[in-house]
């Protein structure tokens, strides 16, 4: 398997930025949509992730895609890979 076919293979997952305090991670809020089984009503989970942003670009607020990567400290297993919609400020 080649390099490039591997990083295809990748998880992607999109979130809304909620904290920046650290240098070079922010942290990311997943939401996903689930059915209640028994009852049968959507239910909204969420999921926090550690991401590295080394150029320091995503406000908080602001709509990111992440990528699964090696792992880069204790917590941060995803990085950065693009802002899709930026809040004004």
């Amino acid at each position: 398997m080649s390099p490039e076919t591997r990083q295809n293979l990748r998880k992607q997952r999109e979130g809304v930025v909620v904290r920046n305090a650290m240098e070079k991670t922010v942290v990311v809020r997943v939401d996903r949509r689930v059915r209640h089984r028994m009852y049968g009503k959507e239910i909204t989970r969420s999921k926090m992730f550690y991401v590295h942003d080394g150029d320091g670009i995503a406000q908080i607020g602001d709509i990111v895609r992440i990528m699964e990567t090696r792992p880069l400290s204790k917590l941060k297993r995803w990085r950065l890979v693009d802002v899709l919609r930026s809040v004004d400020r």
